[in-house]
């Protein structure tokens, strides 16, 4: 068993084909209950935000995992696996763990550093506990990551003014406009992203904040959190779309929804009302941060009307990274990776000492029998401190080559002193599984036969077609 690590991301696959894989809600949950019921996966987590869908499971092998998983997504997305191209990425026990930390960190975001990934990490977290879809090994690969995560953020000072794709969608938005201040907003959803958004909205000076949203309760949580803080604001049904398009400056639309909200016919019946209204030079800009697009594609072509997206915000931010801070989280990521990779390794030694360890005790306790059986006068005294004496000797033994086999277990290689206890004390291999628990099993986030560790090359197989 070994974690592997399937996806599609803003670097490798293009805004469309994202936007086909993309799921949340009661989709996802179908999802990840679809990837257990493959049969080399026990494990799964799915982690899908507005630039990137992976996968994280358990799977028996590389390859017969990796099949499950891209034939998973290629149904989701309407393709076969082939269409899915290189825009599919996959990585295998290290570099799964490399990678999972890395994206924890901010460090593969559109926006390098962005710490709201942490929060999603999170919320994919909780869902799979919830539905069952998660064990030992992505409990603990978990945990860590958002560790790790948080470590990055407090040590290197990598995205410490707080940027995100919001706030560079709404910097767009700000030049397009010559400034937020007293400006009108539209926020189109009430969730995380339109939270974000609006306090966003709120620092910049915007004259009011409208929110729309299916769910009517959820827009005036928002649009009350936004009065409390200085800023007025109220909430809208989506049936008032476009008299509210009319008198908007700024849009921000992350919804979640399959379909395209801001349809073209809501824009153009906008733009109508702007001209009765003699206001029809004043231009209108969308932040289109939905995955899929909340903005129907031919809403750009409209007169005034400017589109801000996640293409073009990839397209702005690619490479945009402050060197120093960067370096200094690659040095804390590859630390911690290997601090990780190193108790992994050490708590896959702990089964067989503890199979050791009771070899020994069984070996004593046979002979302090056979000592009662042959001088059963002995005196109690004298036989108890025999026992004593003889468990101590037998710890003593067996303490240094204990210790240092989990201290050599650490490094690389570190299993081969396990299995050459496992074959000098004939203890039996099964016996380590019998002893782990299943809180912790973590130890099987490594390889059991060394696999790759790299992206997208997959481990040889075997005659018989499993990885080696």
């Amino acid at each position: 068993m070994t974690v592997l690590a399937v996806g599609l991301s803003h670097r490798t696959a293009p805004i469309q084909l994202l936007e086909r894989v993309a799921v949340s809600g009661d989709r996802s949950e179908k999802l990840l209950l679809e990837l257990l019921e493959c049969g080399s996966l026990s494990e799964v987590v799915l982690l899908s935000t507005c630039n990137r869908v992976e996968i994280y499971a358990v799977a028996d092998s590389f390859h017969s995992g990796f099949d499950d998983v891209a034939g998973v997504l290629a149904r989701r997305a309407g393709v076969e696996v082939p269409d899915l191209g290189g825009s599919l990425y996959v990585h295998y026990a290290q570099a799964a763990v490399e990678h999972l930390f890395t994206v924890a960190a901010g460090m593969d975001s559109m926006v390098v550093g962005e710490s709201q990934i942490l929060g999603q990490l999170r919320s994919a977290y909780a869902q799979a506990e919830r539905l069952g879809t998660v064990g030992s090994v992505l409990h603990e690969l978990s945990q860590q990551a958002l560790r790790v995560g948080k470590r990055v953020h407090a040590e290197t000072g990598i995205g410490a003014e707080g940027a995100s794709v919001v706030s560079e969608a709404l910097s767009d938005a700000s030049e397009l406009l010559g400034g937020l201040a007293g400006r009108r907003a539209l926020l189109v959803g009430a969730g995380s992203m339109g939270g974000l958004a609006a306090a966003h909205l709120r620092r910049a000076g915007a004259g009011e904040i409208v929110v729309a949203n299916r769910g009517l309760d959820n827009a005036r949580r928002l649009s009350e959190l936004s009065r409390q803080n200085g800023t007025p604001a109220r909430a809208v049904g989506l049936d008032s779309l476009a008299e509210e398009l009319a008198v908007a400056d700024v849009v921000v639309a992350c919804t979640g929804a399959v379909d395209a909200v801001v349809e073209v016919g809501a824009v153009v019946r906008a733009n109508q009302l702007r001209a009765e209204a003699g206001r029809a030079h004043h231009p209108l800009v969308l932040c289109d941060l939905g995955l899929p697009k909340d903005v129907a594609p031919g809403v750009a072509e409209l007169p005034q009307v400017r589109v801000v997206d996640l293409e073009s915000l990839r397209a702005r931010l690619r490479g945009d990274q402050d060197g120093n801070a960067f370096a200094r989280a690659s040095e804390v990521l590859a630390e911690e990776v290997a601090n990780y990779l190193a108790a992994q390794r050490s708590a896959q030694v702990t089964p067989t000492v503890t199979a050791l360890r009771k070899r020994a005790a069984d070996v004593v306790d046979a002979e302090l029998l056979r000592l009662d059986s042959r001088l059963p006068d002995l005196d109690v005294t004298v036989r108890e401190e025999l026992a004593r004496t003889v468990r101590r000797v037998v710890d003593k033994l067996l303490h240094t080559p204990t210790v240092r086999v989990k201290e050599l277990a650490a490094g690389p290689g570190g299993g081969d002193y396990a299995d050459a206890l496992r074959e000098l004390f004939a203890l039996d291999p099964r016996a380590p599984g019998a002893v782990r628990s299943r809180r912790g099993g973590a130890g099987s986030a490594l390889p059991a036969h060394g696999g790759p560790g790299r992206q997208d090359v997959p481990p040889e197989r075997d005659q018989e077609g499993e990885a080696r």
